[in-house]
């Protein structure tokens, strides 16, 4: 059981997830409502999905009348970078460390949790599994929040959809920034911007098909981070 302490630090912890995430659950919901879809179908995408990304996409194949595998496969597309995440939280996510929290913690990983956790040191005194829980069901829970307001008011308000997507990219800028100040290592940043920068120009001039760029950008950026910290460790084994 974690101490009080403990759970206010995990909540003060993710109080930028819960603005990011109201700010874009919000228009999820309503974008679920006025395409003519019931409220609840907000609230249970988001307990059996729980992915930003894979929701907007899926209620946009769904409008359009997408067959289920065509569903299936773009929302596996959508989270493959997840194979990346899950890959570099092994040694986080070992059973002898997080217990019988495993699976829940692997469902509730997304990109803004995975910020989080590899960020957070584990109070001391608590056990790995229950604080990185608090940090994932508190994340899961602004999202849910937010999807079920927006689609319960999707038919009383008028919206406007534009630059809602900003939202999301102000939030990734945000934790990026907390990650700087803990680590103190620019590199991972500056690998990640660059990346995905010769990822989108590969892709506008044609060498590259639009829905690759994230992985893409993805597997570019694991090379670059792999290759040059070998060399590094290389040269400071020497």
């Amino acid at each position: 059981m974690l101490k009080k302490d403990s759970i206010c630090k995990g909540a003060k912890a993710t109080v930028p997830i819960f603005f990011g995430y109201i700010s874009i659950g919000i228009p999820f919901g309503l974008m679920v409502t006025s395409n003519g879809y019931p409220w609840w179908l907000a609230l249970f995408m988001g307990m059996t999905i729980f992915s930003g990304t894979g929701q907007y996409v899926g209620i946009s194949l769904m409008a359009a009348g997408a067959s289920l595998p065509a569903f299936l496969v773009t929302q596996f597309f959508v989270g493959i970078r997840h194979i990346v995440y899950g890959l570099s939280l092994l040694q986080k996510y070992d059973k002898s460390r997080v217990g019988k929290w495993k699976f829940f913690l692997i469902f509730a990983l997304t990109d803004e949790t995975y910020a989080l956790i590899t960020t957070s040191e584990v109070p001391e005194g608590e056990k790995d599994g229950e604080y990185y829980s608090l940090i994932a069901a508190l994340d899961w829970s602004y999202w849910l929040l937010g999807s079920v307001i927006g689609a319960l008011l999707g038919n009383f308000l008028p919206f406007n959809f534009a630059g809602v997507d900003f939202a999301l990219n102000a939030l990734f800028t945000v934790l990026m920034i907390e990650q700087i100040k803990k680590s103190r290592d620019l590199f991972p940043s500056i690998c990640g911007i660059c990346t995905a920068t010769a990822a989108i120009l590969l892709a506008r001039y044609g060498f590259l098909p639009q829905q690759q760029v994230l992985v893409a950008a993805l597997s570019l950026g694991i090379a670059v981070l792999i290759l040059v910290r070998g060399i590094t460790s290389k040269k400071l084994e020497k």
